[in-house]
């Protein structure tokens, strides 16, 4: 059971990684399949697969935009073997609803790579995330997760939601939580910079 309820409006960390901390994205098809999942199921209604809609007019063409949303996607981090996500959600089970609907990548990835079984470990991680400055922290955090302490990234087989941030870059995230508090992308970016040395020294430190 959850120490937390899922309330509209509020703020989450949702997480998880590959079982045995195995590789969940192998190649960048599987980086790009995860991230289509995360835009286009991310609705109330039921519009088919990846693979259906690949086959719509205007190949993968965004329906997400004409149907109510579960959930508003804040930040987010796709690695080679676990992810982040900053959520909250906009309908009552809206967490719970969306990430069901992702699940279905174990599905994709099990047929792809000829395995059975979970891919992840066990239900989704979540915390609840109570206050404005963890929360400019996290999302600086989620949006450094795959970089190095410059910003750059570190491999091709990652991608997070910075350039959403701090180059205007089309994409699936409401940003509005770091515009309003940063006069623009640049801003926020020596801010989620200086914010991941400070975690990394953390964990450095930690390890001695």
């Amino acid at each position: 059971m959850r120490k937390h309820k899922f309330v509209i409006g509020e703020y989450y960390h949702i997480y998880n990684r590959g079982v045995d901390k195995r590789k969940t994205i192998v190649d960048e098809y599987d980086l790009d399949r995860f991230l289509e999942s995360m835009k286009e199921f991310n609705t109330t209604e039921q519009i088919g697969s990846i693979y259906q809609l690949s086959f719509a007019k205007n190949k993968l063409s965004a329906p997400t935009a004409k149907f109510e949303k579960l959930v508003s996607i804040i930040t987010y981090c796709v690695n080679p073997n676990h992810f982040h996500l900053l959520v909250t959600p906009l309908i009552e089970k809206g967490v719970e609803k969306f990430m069901q609907k992702i699940g279905g990548y174990t599905r994709y990835f099990n047929e792809k790579y000829k395995r059975s079984g979970a891919l992840f470990q066990g239900k989704f991680k979540s915390k609840h995330i109570k206050d404005n400055r963890y929360l400019l922290h996290l999302s600086a955090y989620i949006n450094m997760n795959n970089r190095n302490p410059l910003g750059a990234s570190t491999t091709k087989l990652s991608k997070s939601s910075l350039e959403e941030y701090t180059k205007n870059e089309k994409g699936f995230c409401n940003t509005t939580m770091a515009s309003a508090q940063f006069k623009d992308g640049k801003e926020y970016l020596q801010f989620a910079i200086e914010s991941w040395k400070n975690t990394l020294e953390r964990k450095k430190a930690l390890d001695i």
